[in-house]
Parts: structure tokens; C-alpha cells; sequence
């Protein structure tokens, strides 16, 4: 919604570097497109947060794998768009995501375990 769209543009804007105001959400593409892929990422996230359960618990290493491997296809396209759109601050911000969601996951459970 336009009224309440102020957060999302500054966010917008952060990712765009440098902060001045020239993104909007004026034209409906992009407010479809915002919905659209807000859509896809509360959808991955709550498939990650229930592969984290019961699933994990049977199958820690293939989840592992597949929680590891959908981030880093995420980061090569998101990043690779992101340079490609102009965007190529936005590619930085991936890295803080990437370390922050991959790190704990990147080396298998009986590898940690050992290690510690």
C-alpha cells in the first residue's frame, strides 16, 4: 500500500546506496513485484524454520545441504542481478546475510562435534 510504504522504500533506498530517496513504489509493477517476491521469501523462510524440526532431526546432513545450498544460489543470483541492475552495494549487504544464515551450517554436524 502506498500509505505505509515508507519503510520498505528507506529499505529500498539503504540497499541502493547511497540514501536519495529516488526509489519508489509509484508505478504498480513495482508494488507487484514487492508482493510477489515477499511472498517467496516468507515462503522460504517458514520452510526452513519447519526443515528445522522434525525433519532435521531425521536427517540433519541432507537438510543441512539443502538449507546451505538454496542460500548460496540465492547469493549468486541476488548479487549478480544486483550488480547488473546498478545495485552493486546491495551485494555487500548479501555477504553479512549469507555469513549470518550459512555460517553456523557450513561445516557438517559430526565435523563440529569433532572439532570442539
Amino acid at each position: 500500500m502506498v500509505e505505509t510504504a515508507g519503510p520498505a522504500r528507506l529499505s529500498l533506498d539503504l540497499l541502493n546506496w547511497p540514501i536519495d530517496g529516488a526509489q519508489s513504489f509509484d508505478a504498480p509493477t513495482t508494488r507487484f513485484l514487492s508482493a510477489l517476491t515477499g511472498g517467496f521469501l516468507m515462503g522460504w523462510g517458514v520452510m526452513i524454520w519447519i526443515l528445522s524440526g522434525a525433519a532435521y532431526n531425521a536427517a540433519p546432513e541432507a537438510i543441512r545441504k539443502a538449507v546451505v545450498t538454496g542460500a548460496l544460489v540465492w547469493f549468486i543470483v541476488d548479487s549478480a542481478g544486483s550488480i547488473a541492475s546498478g545495485a552493486w552495494t546491495k551485494a555487500f549487504f548479501n555477504v553479512a546475510i549469507l555469513l549470518i544464515a550459512v555460517g553456523p551450517m557450513w561445516r557438517p554436524e559430526t565435523a563440529q562435534t569433532e572439532a570442539a
